[in-house]
C-alpha cells in the first residue's frame, strides 16, 4: 500500500485510507504477525523538527490492526500504550513489527516495536477486542 489502496490487499488495508495518506507500506501481513512501514515527511514533523509522536502511533497502530484482525471476525482497539524511546526527523524510514503476546476469548494483547532501521525508537502495546461484526466484502 503506497498511497493509495492496494487492491489485492486483505479488504480491511484496501479501504485504509489514513494509512494510504501517510504512505504506509505493509511489508508483512500473517495472522498475529505484521511488518508494516513508513518514510518520514516533512509534513510529519513537530514544531522541533522531528517527527510528531502521533505519526508513530499511527505507523504502530496500523501493524497492531492488521496483526489482531486474523479471521473473518472485526478486531478493534480497546486500548493502547506507546513509549517513545529515539527521536525520528525527516527522511528516515521508520519500521513496525506486530506479533501477538496473548489471545484469549475475544480478547489480545500485541506488542509493535517500531525501529529505524538501527535504534528502537517506541515501543507499543495493544489491547484488542474481537466482535461478533463479520469482516465486510471489499
Amino acid at each position: 500500500m503506497t498511497g493509495s489502496p492496494d487492491p489485492g490487499a486483505r479488504p480491511m488495508m484496501a479501504r485504509d485510507r489514513a494509512s494510504a495518506a501517510l504512505g504506509m507500506v505493509v511489508q508483512r501481513d500473517d495472522p498475529g504477525h505484521a511488518v508494516v512501514s513508513m518514510v518520514i515527511r516533512e509534513d510529519m514533523l513537530n514544531g522541533f523538527d522531528v517527527t510528531h509522536g502521533g505519526m508513530v502511533f499511527a505507523l504502530a497502530d496500523t501493524a497492531f490492526a492488521i496483526a489482531c484482525n486474523e479471521d473473518e471476525r472485526v478486531t478493534l482497539a480497546a486500548g493502547a500504550d506507546i513509549t517513545f524511546l529515539r527521536a525520528t526527523t525527516l527522511g528516515q524510514t521508520l519500521t513496525a513489527t506486530a506479533l501477538t503476546r496473548s489471545r484469549s476469548g475475544r480478547s489480545g494483547i500485541y506488542d509493535v516495536q517500531v525501529s529505524d532501521g538501527e535504534h528502537v525508537v517506541a515501543e507499543f502495546r495493544g489491547r484488542s477486542l474481537t466482535t461478533n461484526r463479520a469482516v465486510p466484502d471489499r
